[in-house]
């Protein structure tokens, strides 16, 4: 039997990716699912738990190697930006285990927001201009001042003017200023996968945000955005799954962070056949996948849930 862990899996994309695979393999997989407290609904979406410190802990590795021995762990999905930074010296020292993950060069971009523009650049796509506070002000206003190791849309502001921009660069550690890319109701998140065999498969979310989080999205293709996310694929030598985040600004498409792990969309792709995380598990273990189309015009959009584990 194949035992599978899943970290933060007190979040909501741990749990996006725990419903996936408990609903497409059964009880032909453990799940073990791990976070730094337990005060979340995880345990409700899998067989085990464990409690690790959290991935700036000079015992973090040391916690997750017994956790993984302890429950005979043989595949294992990281889920949050810290812990693939953490985990990255770790991938090559310990091959036995199935890492779940988009590839090391696309982690190292991924986790460093600044790092995101400059690879990008690098590989000849056009960036918004992107610099560390401690550079000096924004070019101009407005702006975003967002930390350089942050992810999602936490400690992410829009500042109209130098007082704004100093104010929030003073709350957020390690912060960097980026160009404002307009408009707003144009943003995409792109799902992108990248098979072995050189296979490059784009899914496009014209999507509106409901509390940080994507609410309603449309499938659409834009040409420019297909070619952009394959270039941006191949160029970081992509093996396996990553999210592109992108406005479809007057000058093109422009990408705004890369996310590499999969996303909080990860559920409402996988219900309309984009199954990135089925995909990555097959890939680990050798079986072929292949890509069914996703008509353009397509809508999905999050629910909630609810449920009372003591009374």
């Amino acid at each position: 039997m194949t035992t599978i862990l899943i970290t933060g899996i007190g979040g909501d994309i741990g749990q996006c990716v725990a419903t996936i695979i408990r609903e497409s393999f059964g009880t032909a997989c453990r799940l073990i699912g791990c976070d730094t407290h337990e005060q979340h609904g995880g345990k409700l979406f899998v067989d085990a738990f464990g409690r690790l410190p959290v991935a700036r802990d000079p015992g973090y590795l040391e916690a997750l190697l017994s956790l993984i021995d302890s429950e005979s762990v043989d595949t294992i999905i990281p889920m949050t930006e810290p812990e693939l930074g953490s985990l990255l010296p770790a991938f090559a020292k310990h091959p036995g285990i199935n890492w779940i993950t988009p590839g090391a060069r696309v982690i190292e971009a991924g986790v460093d927001k600044l790092e995101t523009a400059e690879a990008l650049t690098r590989i000849g796509i056009a960036m918004p201009w992107t610099h560390p506070v401690s550079a000096g002000p924004p070019r101009e206003y407005p702006c975003i001042v967002k930390s350089r190791y942050g992810s999602g849309s936490r400690a992410v502001h829009k500042a109209h003017d130098g007082t704004e921009a100093e104010y929030h660069a003073r709350r957020i550690p390690d912060a960097i200023y980026q160009e404002y890319l307009e408009p707003d109701d144009r943003e995409v998140t792109c799902a992108v996968y990248r098979a072995r065999d050189g296979r490059v498969v784009v899914l496009q979310l014209l999507r509106r945000l409901s509390g940080g989080f994507t609410g309603w999205a449309e499938v659409i293709r834009d040409v420019a955005v297909e070619d952009l996310c394959r270039r941006a694929a191949e160029g970081l030598d992509l093996r396996g799954g990553m999210n592109v985040q992108l406005r479809l600004t007057a000058s093109g498409p422009r990408v705004f962070e890369i996310n590499p792990r999969f996303s909080s969309t990860a559920l409402m792709r996988h219900r309309i056949g984009f199954s990135d995380v089925l995909w990555s598990l097959d890939e680990a273990t050798g079986r072929p996948v292949e890509f069914p189309a996703v008509a353009a015009g397509t809508i999905v959009v999050r629910t909630q849930g609810a449920a009372v584990i003591h009374r």
